[in-house]
């Protein structure tokens, strides 16, 4: 067991859900239980995730929920297209979100790999 906020790619993601969390307060209102609230389930899950697997007791239990952290990186992904194709982001903060959801998957993969290892 170990403490997540300890891990940058926890720090990373984190700050990545804050980011996700501001940047939907201008979502339309009609998107409050569509999108942006799928969103922010999203991002948020990445983050917690890695808490919580950190919170387990083996390795293994760890490596799954950075795992489960990694598909909900991937989702977050697609929904950040999804909101610039519907005009809900520019592309400046897609590009900023896509960096960062980008460097958060390289850490998670190198994370698993070192645990793996």
């Amino acid at each position: 067991m170990q403490d997540f906020r300890n891990l940058q790619v926890w720090k990373k993601s984190h700050e990545f859900t804050l980011k996700i969390y501001k940047i939907t307060c201008n979502f339309p209102k009609e998107e409050m239980f569509g999108l942006t609230s799928q969103l922010r389930r999203a991002s948020t899950s990445i983050p917690t995730n890695i808490a919580e697997g950190c919170g387990r007791s083996s390795d293994a239990e760890l490596t799954r929920f950075l795992y489960i952290s990694m598909g909900s990186a991937s989702e977050s992904e697609y929904l950040i297209l999804l909101s610039h194709d519907l005009k809900y982001i520019n592309s400046a903060e897609m590009s900023s979100l896509n960096s960062s959801i980008q460097e958060i998957k390289m850490m998670l993969s190198a994370l698993i790999k070192t645990i793996k290892q």
